[in-house]
């Protein structure tokens, strides 16, 4: 195992993303890589542009011979899913990110990598510091907030972009080209957090589920994984049946556009229940090993003595709670009918945390079908409302009309099987991506997203493939020189 990047070729691209991964970047708080990238522009004589909701635009001039070639934009966003294992010591707003080579393989050390969205954030800035790379105009765009709420999409101004060609580099499978994405929007629940004496002599347990892959909401879910919120809940909804816990704390998953890897809640019991609950839990962790071996096999369920709290959940909450998590659908409910395979519909049960003394529920849905999108926030909307929760949905996203016969596709097909000798894949994808903002604010905008492979996307099991970064770049540089 090999720590270091800059053995790596393209050298210069491996070069940024290692700069990038030392600059703190989540969400909401892209002030020190939007710094960074004003910084670069700046020591490369490049024109820069801060808009009013924070994105950079960077434009360069074209090659010699080139002025006359279309306006391309490439566009990637600043921020990144800060996720880490519960044993990791890291701090987001300070730490770097310590990447590691492991076969053809770069991951992060007990945190998510960042390659979502920094290795396109690498090759534009790879692209921008040549001199060497034949091309018609570039804008660079950099977008913030992509990963929790697409605010840096949402604020772009008409007047920003002059070109009307749009390379997004945020997808994450070599080898298939993007044309639609799936719009989204989120559901909120909220209950107010009443607490009571906890009875007196009663043990304490803390219930813990780990180990869980998580991923990315849209790409990942419809692969039979786990969700640590849904499966925690499971056993307390039952233990509360058969055995009268009381919740103490409950806290499971965490953003919303990731499934929930791990959860964790402190309960007591009364003293005669006591061996019938560790033995129904011995028996739930067998249950979850049979029916998740094939997805999880890293999955760790344990119940573990603990110090006794001073005060529980009013039962009245707790019911309520349980019952609406167990109720909340989670996974993939519809299936294109257009495009095999394609999920169309989903829900994502992401968290339950404690929070301003609220239990706050948060879940998010996504769909390429307008309606149905407004049809499952709706849903799990009623779920919660039947608990007597407030509920609340995000304004949401709009998704991405696929186009076949956009020219940017055409060259991108022509462009790849020269390259490779292969014909790539044509897809919509159930994650979402910028470009359906995009596209609305600029009518016409011609559009394709692509990238390398990334692993584990929104988890610390995030992986960026090495030779596919290569394959990344040559094509991003043929179509900049074709088109």
């Amino acid at each position: 195992m090999k720590n270091s990047l800059n053995q790596l070729t393209p050298e210069r691209l491996w070069f940024y993303f290692s700069e990038i991964c030392k600059v703190p970047r989540p969400s909401k708080k892209e002030e020190k890589i939007a710094s960074w990238l004003i910084a670069f522009a700046e020591k490369q004589k490049l024109d820069w542009f801060k808009d009013e909701c924070g994105n950079i635009l960077i434009r360069k001039s074209a090659s010699p011979g080139y002025e006359k070639h279309k306006t391309i934009i490439l566009q990637s966003h600043m921020d990144m899913v800060c996720e880490k294992n519960s044993d990791t010591r890291h701090d987001f707003d300070k730490d770097p990110i310590i990447p590691r080579i492991e076969g053809d393989w770069v991951k992060a050390t007990g945190t998510t990598l960042g390659a979502d969205d920094g290795i396109g954030i690498a090759v534009q800035l790879a692209i921008l510091e040549a001199d060497n790379i034949v091309h018609g105009p570039i804008e660079a765009l950099f977008t913030i907030d992509e990963e929790t709420g697409l605010t840096g999409a949402f604020g772009i101004k008409p007047d920003l972009l002059k070109g009307r060609v749009l390379i997004n580099l945020d997808s994450e499978d070599e080898g298939q080209l993007f044309i639609g994405c799936a719009g989204g929007k989120d559901t909120v629940a909220r209950l107010p957090l009443i607490f009571e004496k906890a009875p007196a002599g009663w043990p304490s347990y803390e219930v813990r589920i780990s180990g869980l892959k998580g991923g990315h909401s849209g790409d990942d879910i419809n692969k039979g994984l786990g969700n640590a919120t849904k499966l925690l809940n499971r056993f307390l909804w039952n233990a509360d049946k058969d055995f009268g816990i009381r919740i103490a704390s409950l806290d499971a998953g965490n953003l919303r556009n990731a499934i929930a890897r791990e959860g964790f809640a402190a309960i007591v019991l009364p003293p005669a229940k006591a061996n019938a609950f560790e033995t129904a839990a011995e028996v739930f962790q067998n249950d979850l090993a049979g029916e998740l071996h094939v997805t999880e096999p890293g999955l760790k369920f344990s119940v573990s003595i603990t110090t006794a709290p001073s005060a529980v959940w009013i039962k009245d909450l707790q019911t309520s709670v349980l019952n609406a998590l167990y109720a909340c659908p989670h996974g993939v409910l519809a299936m294109s009918r257009e495009i095999t395979d394609f999920v169309e519909t989903s829900t994502n049960l992401a968290s339950v945390k404690e929070k301003d003394g609220k239990v706050i529920m948060t879940t998010s849905q996504r769909s390429s079908v307008e309606s149905s999108k407004k049809d499952a926030a709706d849903m799990v909307g009623s779920v919660f409302r039947l608990a007597g929760a407030e509920v609340e949905h995000s304004a949401g996203y709009p998704g991405w009309k696929p186009d076949p016969d956009s020219e940017i596709l055409r060259l991108t097909v022509k462009s790849y099987k020269k390259l490779f000798g292969t014909q790539p894949e044509v897809l919509a994808i159930h994650a979402g991506l910028e470009c359906g903002l995009i596209g609305a604010i600029y009518p016409g905008m011609d559009m394709v997203s692509f990238g390398p492979t990334i692993k584990g996307a929104h988890s610390p099991d995030e992986r960026l493939n090495i030779p596919s970064v290569n394959k990344f770049w040559d094509l991003t540089l043929e179509i900049l020189k074709e088109i």
